[in-house]
């Protein structure tokens, strides 16, 4: 039996399943841990799955593999994944940040193989890009990346039919790059002042224009002149660095998801893929950018890939 959990900054998920073609079951979801001792988060997830094994009358102890599909950046310590991620480790930009603790990591990957037998940790967007490579909008492509707008701004990459994933299990960190000079007020977790997800993030949308970034985007989608012209203004960052993708590693396609998009990717999918095309035809020429085949569904799925 498995145990698929998927760690945001917004909230952590557990669901269950028989092996890595059977449906998904007993999904549970709650905020993520963030305060407590910097192991806060693998004991939620302990907890969380005897919770669902209890709701789905399964032994804890038949729980053989846990995949772990997690916001990153990662560090590694004796081999085993801790987790470095701005929006969960408040230590990493300090009390500007406003996050309730001083972590600079938060261990993961130690606690819980200590208990399962097999454990494995990818960065949210590798797996989710494999989910969507396996069941989902990206099936066929070995030129594709997966991009999640939500809370952060995450990239999964795969070039010539593998899944990229650098040193560290880092690679596709593209949401900490610099697309853009006037930075003022976009404050990211990870200390940077005006990369991608400092301006554009979903938390960081409520930050700086004092709204959520779901009323941002509605009353955007509605014609309201300012809301507009600042959504305009996010998808050009956005649109950006989906570009640079796509001229750095020539892509077929890229997948999108994320809760930001995802409730709003009627309105947002063309700004975006405006940003693309016609830019050095050769490079962009025939690149789509499209909804993830999975929907919402996704980061549940992507732990589940990580179980082959």
């Amino acid at each position: 039996m498995r145990a698929c959990v998927d760690i945001g900054g917004t909230k952590v998920a557990v669901s269950l399943s028989a092996s890595s073609d059977a449906p998904l079951i007993g999904r549970r979801s709650e905020p993520t841990a963030k305060t407590g001792d910097n192991d806060a988060v693998a004991v939620q997830i302990m907890r969380m799955i005897d919770e669902v094994c209890a709701e789905q009358g399964v032994d804890p102890a038949a729980i053989d593999r846990v995949g772990v599909s997690s916001a990153g950046p990662f560090e590694l310590h004796d081999g085993m994944v801790e987790l470095a991620t701005p929006n969960i480790c408040g230590g990493i930009a300090g009390p500007a940040r406003g996050l309730p603790n001083n972590w600079m990591t938060a261990v993961v990957e130690a606690p819980l193989a200590r208990r399962f037998a097999r454990v494995r940790v990818e960065n949210d967007a590798v797996a989710a890009l494999e989910a969507e490579r396996h069941w989902g909008a990206l099936q066929g492509m070995d030129h594709c990346a997966y991009v999640t707008w939500s809370t952060g701004v995450g990239v999964g990459l795969c070039v010539d039919g593998r899944a990229l994933r650098g040193k560290n299990g880092n690679a596709g960190h593209a949401g900490h790059s610099f697309v853009v000079d006037d930075a003022s007020g976009a404050l990211c977790g990870c200390g940077n002042v005006g990369d991608v997800e400092g301006l554009i993030a979903g938390n960081s949308i409520a930050r700086r224009f004092g709204q959520p970034a779901a009323d941002l985007f509605t009353s955007a989608a509605a014609g309201e002149p300012h809301s507009l012209e600042i959504v305009d203004a996010l998808c050009r960052v956005m649109g950006r660095m989906l570009y640079n993708l796509v001229a750095t590693l020539d892509l077929q396609r890229i997948s999108l998801g994320g809760s930001v998009f995802w409730h709003h990717r009627e309105f947002l999918l063309p700004r975006l893929q405006a940003h693309v095309d016609g830019k050095l035809p050769p490079l962009t020429r025939g690149v789509l950018l499209v909804p993830a085949g999975l929907g919402e569904k996704v980061g549940d799925y992507a732990a589940l890939a990580l179980l082959d």
